[in-house]
């Protein structure tokens, strides 16, 4: 079977795709373009696919027809049309639970940044711009007690509210599809409505998977209804807000702060008006970028693949109903 890998990722992955007898691909620079890319995946049964730049839609798979199984190195698959790769029966891999942890110490991390203005002050040292000490000049905020409410209160969102709730012995509440018994359990959580939840929250930090139903989601409509101290985090995916709304919510003062480790559109453009905040901290997509994180990423990829090409099912499949439709 020969395997397609749109970019270089860590050797684990690679070497047990090749000990498994799979032909591997990888081309010699990164930034394809569509076109390249494109007849790539002709020429191959299978795409380990690394970034969400490319879509796995209706017109690939026409243009695709080789391709039998797609293992992407991210947990999100908004990227793939689902229902047409049930209709073609080809299963779809993806690498949940292995980046839950690094994922939400960039949640955690943006919060405390945020409410402590690090990046803004950080910029004024680097600037040689520190200062005569002002107590009144560019304060933060304190997070003890605070109420912690997520979106989407599945692995990720686990992690984030057991480690505020350690660390600030913050309350949680949590909005999801389906009620979180253990998150409620171990961790005191509340299940609330969405109104409830930007309503009482001082912390809401974004951790669903993005559906085009959610696109933009939190807007000018939302952002008035949230708390003047409320610091919005979102570390699923950039098309979950208006950077537009969330610009005028912030200099208007009807929220907070906000730390992004994903923007709409990515990358967000140097100009955007929001770098020139002190309460936002944004970071390029890093959620998952850790020496352990990666690599596992990489095996389960590689994992995927290698059950496919036994003819077993992928162990990591974001559409299981493929096998049972």
């Amino acid at each position: 079977m020969k395997v397609f890998v749109n970019r270089r990722i860590p050797e684990a992955g690679i070497n047990m795709l090749k000990e498994a007898g799979l032909e591997v691909f990888i081309p010699e620079h990164d930034n394809l373009s569509h076109e390249e890319w494109l007849i790539y995946c002709q020429n191959h049964d299978a795409v380990l696919s690394i970034g969400g730049e490319f879509k796995y839609d209706k017109d690939f798979f026409t243009q695709c027809p080789n391709i039998k199984t797609i293992a992407l190195y991210s947990v999100g698959f908004d990227h793939v049309d689902i229902d047409e790769a049930n209709r073609r029966n080809i299963p779809i891999g993806n690498t949940p639970d292995v980046l839950s942890k690094a994922t939400s110490d960039i949640a955690f991390l943006l919060m405390q940044s945020v409410a402590r203005r690090a990046s803004y002050n950080f910029q004024k040292v680097k600037d040689g711009n520190w200062g005569d000490f002002d107590p009144l000049h560019a304060l933060g905020q304190e997070l003890y007690g605070k109420t912690l409410g997520i979106l989407g209160l599945g692995r990720i969102g686990f992690e984030m509210a057991k480690k505020s709730q350690k660390a600030f012995d913050m309350n949680i509440i949590y909005h999801n599809r389906n009620q979180n018994e253990e998150a409620e359990k171990e961790l005191n959580a509340t299940y609330v409505s969405f109104e409830e939840l930007i309503a009482q929250s001082d912390v809401l930090s974004v951790h669903a998977n993005f559906t085009p139903e959610q696109k933009e989601l939190f807007n000018s409509s939302v952002f008035v209804k949230m708390k003047d101290n409320a610091i919005f985090i979102n570390t699923a995916r950039g098309g979950f807000q208006n950077e537009k709304d969330l610009y005028e919510a912030l200099v208007s003062k009807q929220i907070w702060g906000a730390g992004l480790d994903v923007t709409n559109p990515e990358p967000m453009s140097k100009e955007s008006p929001l770098l020139e905040l002190s309460n936002v901290c944004v970071l390029p997509h890093i959620g998952s970028a850790t020496i352990e994180a990666r690599t596992g990423m990489a095996r389960m990829a590689a994992e995927n693949i290698i059950a496919f090409s036994k003819g077993e099912k992928l162990p990591y499949c974001a559409n299981p109903e493929v096998y049972t439709g």
